[in-house]
């Protein structure tokens, strides 16, 4: 169907372990939508809230942090620190009119490959069944 709507979904991911899952997902040729576009960064300790509002600001329909495991980081507390940094996410995303499930955090180790085809899955599933973004729909009624 060509006028099928498809979820705008930004990940920002991990080098270290969730990047390193999608590349194993696809190596092993596991199959999985491509409606997610990934910001790669070093940690995920690096992500500002500010990140994650700017993607909905800009018109993402869901957006998805994820990174390594408790105890995993190879920045030693870099998971640690977004996810608190996340929970507060949630909070701004209900000020902005947003529900909360357009957003998510997970943990995906280099060798989970099978379970980042999952989670995208999940997410995708998730923001379709929400529907486009007031935000995105917004933007997209004004031309921007």
């Amino acid at each position: 169907m060509a006028d099928e709507w498809k979820p705008k979904i930004i990940g920002i991911i991990c080098n270290w372990c969730s990047y390193a899952g999608a590349d194993g997902a696809g190596s092993a040729r596991t199959q999985y939508p491509p409606d997610v576009r990934i910001v790669r960064v070093m940690c995920t300790g690096r992500i500002d809230t500010l990140f994650v509002l700017k993607a909905f600001a800009d018109g993402a329909d869901g957006v998805l942090v994820s990174g390594c495991h408790f105890g995993d980081c190879h920045y030693l507390a870099g998971n640690y620190k977004a996810a608190k940094r996340m929970f507060l996410v949630k909070s701004v995303m209900q000020n902005m009119g947003l529900e909360h499930k357009r957003f998510r955090m997970t943990f995906v180790s280099a060798s989970e490959g099978a379970k980042w085809a999952v989670v995208i899955n999940d997410v995708i599933n998730t923001v379709k069944e929400i529907g486009p973004s007031p935000i995105a729909a917004e933007r997209k009624r004004r031309g921007l």
